[in-house]
């Protein structure tokens, strides 16, 4: 895999940052948001403008198909076992 640039790393630490910071603030449910509505909107459109730049990146790079993925979702391969290969008889 490729070393990440300076961009990539601020980008990643800009994005944990802004998450952490999301977190810390979100209050429980019934109670008022301390963030004002103009914030909250730069908060996101900020995240927006990260993850953008880091799909550019990404892509320039040959690695843009990647995205998450559950544990307990099936793979998209299937490993078959090469015992498991007959040869045929013509």
């Amino acid at each position: 895999m490729n070393e990440l640039s300076k961009e990539q790393q601020i980008l990643i630490a800009m994005r944990k940052t802004l998450s952490a910071i999301i977190k810390d603030v979100t209050p429980p449910p019934g109670m008022r948001h301390p963030l004002s509505d103009s914030t909250i909107a730069d908060v996101r459109q900020c995240l927006g403008l990260i993850a953008a730049r880091e799909k550019e990146l990404a892509d320039a790079q040959g690695r843009g198909g990647e995205r998450p993925y559950y544990a307990d979702e099936p793979p998209a391969a299937r490993v078959v076992p090469i015992a498991s290969l007959k040869k045929r008889e013509e």
